[in-house]
């Protein structure tokens, strides 16, 4: 039997349990088991309410929508043009907050 030339060879299943997580990987399950990954996403929906950028993606994806007309968009495509101007349009008050309590956060966990 011949082996492919541009085929990797399918990793041991012994060598993926033996990998230590990431230090990313190590925050994130932290984020999550201490609830605080739960509470910056209801913060970060709070601030993007109150400051109109909820209102302003809803009016992109109604005028998306009406452009290309209701029967030939689908949340795909909605997903693909919306994403880059949401995350581009998210004021950097916001984004300077939320990294501000992430710090805090890692700094209390000891991390």
């Amino acid at each position: 039997m011949r082996k492919s030339v541009n085929r990797q060879p399918a990793p041991e299943v012994e060598e993926n349990q033996d990998k230590e997580p990431s230090f990313e990987e190590l925050i994130n399950i932290e984020l999550i088991e201490s609830g605080e990954k739960e509470r910056l996403m209801e913060l970060l929906r709070e601030r993007l309410i109150e400051c109109g950028w909820k209102d302003e993606m809803k009016a992109l994806c109604r005028s998306f929508i009406k452009k290309k007309g209701r029967n030939n968009v689908t949340v795909d495509d909605l997903v693909h043009v919306i994403t880059p101007k949401g995350r581009a349009s998210i004021p950097d008050s916001i984004k300077a907050e939320l990294l501000q309590r992430i710090r805090t956060f890692l700094i209390s966990a000891a991390l």
